[in-house]
């Protein structure tokens, strides 16, 4: 057969020389070349993910209370405002995915395609959604309030029996943060010469730091010096709680000696005793859920270390949202004081609560006396009828003890593990392990963010 070229013989016996990787022809990745890839935000998120839920689940609620702060409108000038309905939305989907700080959700709307759904294009950045969290305290328990009263109207949430627990959830605070007064008021004075120098060199022209620059540092002082006079401020309230619960002991009287201290970082934070047996500054959050659906109806921060004292503003809470009271409420003995337990059951609302279990007795007596069998916890106290304020039980009291001697309420008692565990352990899952802002008002905000979220998933799995 002719060919247009001459090919030159193989030698026999003598096979190719292998190609070196520098010589060989081939197609090498290009990494800097821009692409123009035409894709739709819309085709990139399956029917069914979570963040199609969210979305669709707030276009039916009623969220005119996030727009009322903004002043860019039609027919007037001014930038166009970034829609809080998205900015809502992502922190949503955000807490759903146990994301809590802002700078890696302003990541999330920019690398995965599921925030950059939802985001539709709307700018954001890490100081709009931090802001937005705090800013809106408010709007968002009014948006609890409206999500509950839709799910009881639609017969999810019943309140017969309401389970209350509190988990304490480390403060963004260090142990190292506390000082007393003294040293509180050397820091105060410095901050408070650092307003003033950075004032000072705003009108100075010759600054080498830029506008942005200089507004970020005029920021940090403010705060640094609003924080220190907090802390100063409650001092004195730290000092009366000590002295309250101080006890008449060498280690109270000690602890009594000693000046109060309070956080520079947050001063309203309190050093408390948490579950693994330590001490750090924390927050105590408190959670009231339907047993029957295991939704939340009410949330509450507050720095106070006890439960005692906080059952009957929860159940005053659950009113004012639902304007109706639970049959029963669940909680632990840590919760169950006299008062409460007589003022919850003048309302007409049956305690289901352990009491406390009784004082051991001294082993060696210093006076001998006849041996007396130790009363069991259900027993009425002497006094029973006294009134509310005196010595011993109150009639309601008395019948709280008899009622959590029978096994109807002790049967009725062990639905309040199966609630509120699972309800604690669903909320560290969505990011209340330590908490990244600042002041009980900021805490308040981002519990009622998880409990909107948790109650979102509720309703979901609910009603599909």
């Amino acid at each position: 057969m002719d060919t247009l070229f001459e090919l030159p013989e193989a030698k026999p016996g003598k096979t190719p020389e292998p190609t070196r990787p520098e010589v060989a022809r081939l197609y090498r990745p290009v990494r800097n070349q821009l692409e123009l890839v035409p894709r739709e935000l819309d085709s990139l998120l399956a029917e069914d993910h979570v963040a199609r839920a969210i979305w669709a689940f707030l276009e039916k609620l009623d969220l005119s209370g996030f727009y009322a702060s903004i002043k860019a409108v039609l027919a007037h000038p001014g930038h166009p405002a970034s829609d809080p309905k998205v900015l809502l939305g992502l922190w949503l989907l955000a807490t759903v995915d146990g994301v809590g700080k802002a700078r890696q959700l302003d990541r999330l709307c920019h690398e995965h395609d599921a925030y950059r759904w939802l985001r539709g294009g709307v700018p954001v950045n890490y100081h709009l959604l931090a802001d937005f969290r705090v800013s809106h305290q408010q709007q968002l328990d009014e948006l609890m309030s409206q999500i509950l009263a839709a799910m009881m109207s639609a017969g999810l949430v019943t309140l017969r029996h309401v389970a209350q627990d509190g988990m304490r959830v480390r403060a963004s605070a260090g142990t190292g943060s506390f000082r007393r007064k003294q040293r509180l008021e050397g820091y105060l004075e410095v901050a408070r010469s650092e307003v003033a120098r950075l004032a000072q060199e705003q009108d100075c022209p010759e600054t080498p730091r830029s506008r942005k620059q200089q507004a970020a540092q005029e920021r940090a002082a403010r705060e640094r010096e609003e924080r220190l006079e907090k802390a100063l401020e409650n001092l004195p309230k730290i000092q009366e709680a000590r002295e309250k619960r101080a006890k008449k002991d060498s280690l109270a009287k000690r602890a009594r000696q000693q000046e109060a201290r309070v956080s520079m970082t947050d001063p309203e934070a309190r050093v408390m005793r948490m579950p693994d047996g330590g001490f750090r500054p924390a927050f105590n959050l408190q959670f009231a859920t339907d047993v029957d659906s295991q939704v939340i109806v009410g949330v509450e921060a507050t720095n106070k270390g006890s439960d005692a004292g906080l059952a009957v503003p929860m159940v005053e809470q659950i009113e004012k949202r639902l304007e109706a009271q639970p049959e029963g409420i669940l909680f632990d003995n840590g919760f169950a004081t006299r008062e409460d337990i007589t003022a919850l059951t003048r309302k007409g609302i049956v305690v289901y609560a352990p009491p406390p279990s009784p004082r051991k007795q001294p082993t060696e007596p210093k006076e001998p006396t006849e041996p007396t069998e130790p009363k069991e916890p259900t027993e009425p106290k002497e006094g029973a009828d006294q009134a509310v304020g005196a010595r011993g039980d109150t009639p309601e009291v008395v019948q709280w003890r008899e009622r959590m001697r029978t096994e109807e309420a002790k049967t009725i008692y062990r639905e309040r593990a199966a609630t509120a565990e699972w309800v604690n352990a669903q909320a560290r899952e969505m990011g209340l392990t330590q908490l990244v802002v600042r002041g009980t008002a900021k805490v308040l905000s981002t519990l009622l963010l998880v409990a909107i979220a948790h109650n979102l998933m509720r309703w979901l799995s609910m009603t599909t």
